[in-house]
């Protein structure tokens, strides 16, 4: 076998050498087109650094898709447009293009690229949501992508404790404070410390958790670490501190914190290229929230007078509506604070203040119809908001069974009431039927050692109270159980809030329960008809008449009248001074009766009241209450001399809808001309709302 020649025949070398030489000529002209064109790639990149770094990041990714349009594989310009993607907010885009680059990101990248997106997530989450009948879905998302960090098993031990922080405010964002506080308190335990935006987060959960002191610990510290300004997507921390401090009871701190704020935010904000100026949102929350303060502390008529300006000057922002309406249902003008909460829920569907004040005032009215389905819209738009729950608790209280008993225990001098009287009485109400009506079980026990002898006054009834807007009547029966008089008493009356400042009530008995025990030791009862007009303007300022006219079994008719005006002299912080005058006077038509019955009296007297608040946490509290009367006592045939009372007392709220009252009082004044003096111990407790 010959060998064969692996070289090419002669006439087949023309043809690769031409392949050859083009080839050559091809990577020389590649070689010559990249030397002309690398400079222009290096500039736009070097120029879309720069953008980046001065924080123009449309015009740097303008630069960067430039490159990628005629580099499209370029690595470097690839990593940069996923960075400006995720710090423009497309951070779902960018990490699809980074799950494209070749070669991968490492871990450190591919963690900061969820972060990013995590972040992105948490913004979004503080902006509407997209379908409000699940407001929290942005957030939940932030938390998923957030808790994936976390239990990745090849992240660093450096980058999963700053993937925690991130968890921890995408909890606070997602209303999960019980989780947010549950991490926040196993890190603690490590002794890790929180960076500033994660402490605003967790001083948020804490608040919400009801732990306003350690809540208050952690806005100080990131304040002072972080002092801002803050991100325009940021909440103020001053503001939340504010909040902690009244929590806590630290009242003062709290009206520094925030007035300081409002007083440092200017009203306006210029922004480069506008020519005029923005109004300053921060300054708005801050004078918002130093109102609401007010509010908070019963100081309304000041929070009204910084609020309602405000509303006039802002007629379309429904955070101030609001709260507005808030104040408004505060002074006692329950039908203004409507009209504002309707207007607020008309600018702003998902103002969920707004659905809880229309209910609130709705309550207040007794217009209960359409309690439920506000709250409903408010549960729906934040169902893991305790507001919205402690208002839906509040409701089914006020709705449910509702127990009152009342105790009054007196010694003294007075033969009219005896050497030792007291005067007992239970009630029970049913639940709320059909929005309207409610049934009762009542018992009255009355009690006075009279010279003549003990004397009692027992009744055991029933009755049905109803409801309407602004009105509540009622009728009941009650036969009495006692030996004197063996008269069942028919009751009925009404209290009608005519308008936010009008009232009108009327109470009628056939054996009324003011009919003096030493009448009833005689076997005497009497038919009484009180009736009053109340006109209030506000907390500050009220007056009322009133008239009673009292038909005895014994042929004794009294007519009586009592007139008394209120006004506000001071107010601060959780505490009131009222000052006000009283007059009043009666007529009998007979005398001689073997009870107290001039033919005519008269009396005035200067009152005054102190009522403050002695402590506070949340829905439990103490406040006490000081009432003095001074002034005198005219009787037809006596002299006219001095009469005095003062008064003492305590309501403790030892819970949601549970309270206790005591207080001690003693009065003194002349009957038929010989000094009386009265010393009277009254006790209540209510259960329900």
């Amino acid at each position: 076998m010959g060998l064969k020649s692996t070289l090419p025949p002669r006439a087949g070398l023309a043809p690769r050498k031409r392949l050859c030489i083009a080839l050559l000529l091809a990577l020389q002209a590649a070689a010559v087109m990249a030397a002309d064109t690398s400079p222009e790639r290096d500039a736009l990149l070097a120029q879309a650094r720069q953008e980046h770094d001065a924080g123009k990041r449309v015009d740097a990714l303008a630069h960067c898709q430039a490159i990628l349009a005629r580099w499209p594989t370029d690595r470097d310009a690839q990593a940069l447009n996923v960075t400006l993607l995720t710090e423009l907010g497309a951070s779902t885009r960018a990490g699809e293009l980074a799950a494209r680059l070749d070669p991968a990101p490492g871990i450190a990248e591919r963690f900061h690229l969820g972060a990013d997106h995590v972040a992105q997530e948490i913004r979004w989450a503080e902006g509407e949501p997209a379908d409000p009948a699940h407001p929290y879905a942005e957030a939940d998302r932030a938390v998923t992508d957030a808790r994936r960090l976390v239990d990745d098993p090849l992240l660093p031990a450096e980058l999963r404790q700053r993937a925690e922080f991130d968890l921890l405010v995408a909890l606070d964002r997602a209303g999960r404070a019980d989780e947010a506080v549950s991490r926040y308190d196993a890190l603690k335990a490590r002794g890790v410390t929180l960076p500033p935006y994660a402490g605003r987060a967790v001083a948020d959960a804490l608040l919400v958790k009801r732990r306003p002191k350690e809540a208050a610990a952690l806005y100080e510290d990131a304040i002072a670490r972080d002092p801002g300004p803050y991100d325009v997507n940021e909440s103020e921390p001053r503001i939340g501190l504010m909040y902690a401090y009244l929590e806590s009871g630290q009242t003062r701190k709290a009206f520094a914190t925030i007035d300081e704020l409002a007083a440092k935010e200017p009203q306006w904000r210029r922004v480069p290229g506008m020519r005029l100026p923005l109004q300053n949102a921060r300054k708005v929350d801050a004078d918002l929230n130093a109102a609401t303060l007010r509010e908070y502390v019963d100081m309304p008529a000041d929070a009204y007078a910084r609020l309602e300006p405000m509303s006039r000057e802002a007629p379309n922002n429904a955070q101030i509506r609001r709260e507005l309406g808030m104040v408004e249902l505060a002074r006692g003008w329950p039908r203004r604070a409507q009209d504002d909460f309707n207007i607020a829920g008309t600018l702003d569907r998902r103002d969920v203040g707004a659905y809880i004040g229309e209910a609130d005032a709705a309550r207040v009215l007794n217009d209960y119809e359409g309690v439920d389905e506000n709250l409903a819209m408010a549960r729906t738009l934040a169902d893991r908001n305790g507001r919205v729950d402690r208002a839906v608790k509040a409701w089914d209280r006020e709705r449910g069974w509702q127990f009152d008993i009342g105790t009054e225990q007196g010694k003294g001098s007075s033969p009219d009431f005896g050497d030792r009287d007291g005067t007992t009485q239970a009630t029970v109400a049913s639940p709320l039927i059909d929005d309207h009506w409610r049934v009762l079980a009542l018992a009255r026990y009355s009690t006075a050692d009279l010279p003549e002898g003990e004397v009692r006054r027992s009744r055991v009834g029933v009755g049905i109270r109803g409801y309407a807007r602004g009105l509540e009547a009622y009728v009941q029966a009650l036969p009495a159980t006692d030996r004197y008089v063996g008269k069942t008493a028919l009751e009925a009356g009404f209290d009608w809030a005519i308008t936010d400042h009008w009232s009108w009530a009327a109470d009628y008995s056939t054996a009324g329960e003011d009919t003096p025990l030493r009448a009833q030791y005689y076997g005497i009862s009497a038919k009484t008809l009180d009736t009053a007009v109340t006109w209030r303007a506000s907390e500050l300022t009220q007056a009322r008449v009133g008239l009673s006219r009292d038909r005895f079994s014994d042929g004794n008719e009294r007519t009586g009248w009592l007139a008394n005006a209120i006004q506000r002299l001071h107010t601060a912080p959780n505490l009131t001074l009222d000052g006000g005058i009283e007059l009043g006077g009666s007529m009998n038509s007979e005398t001689e009766r073997p009870y107290f019955n001039p033919r005519r009296d008269y009396s005035y007297a200067l009152t005054g009241r102190l009522e403050n608040l002695l402590g506070q946490f949340y829905e439990r509290s103490v406040t006490q209450r000081i009432d003095v009367a001074v002034g005198q006592y005219a009787e037809k045939g006596f002299a006219t001399d001095w009469m005095a009372t003062v008064r003492y007392g305590q309501t403790i709220l030892a819970g949601p809808g549970f309270r206790f009252g005591w207080g001690l009082g003693w009065h003194n004044q002349p009957y038929d001309g010989r000094r009386e003096h009265r010393f009277v111990l009254d006790l209540t407790m209510h259960w329900g709302e």
